[in-house]
């Protein structure tokens, strides 16, 4: 596989290299797609998880429970939050 990278990603790399944080640009590359790979995986939990209680949701207006809207969707948006900032 052949990539091209733009000037920016390429000064980056650089810069790691010099400051020693790498030998070269393979090590670079392996920690940047080993850290994408866990981000990944940590997204697709928290999207599991989050579909899993609106299901629950879902099920407990089925029987009859009630949920107050706005604390439902602000509970939503500070659990994204919290995702963004992990």
């Amino acid at each position: 596989m052949s990539i091209t990278l733009k000037p920016k990603q390429t000064a980056l790399i650089q810069e790691l290299m010099a400051d020693g944080s790498f030998q070269n640009a393979d090590e670079v590359l392996q920690v940047a797609l080993v850290l994408l790979a866990a981000e990944r995986k940590a997204h697709l939990e928290w999207l599991d998880k989050t579909r899993h209680k609106i299901n629950e949701g879902i099920a407990a207006l089925d029987r009859g429970g009630k949920v107050d809207s706005e604390t439902f969707v602000n509970g939503l948006l500070n659990q994204l939050q919290r995702a963004k900032q992990s």
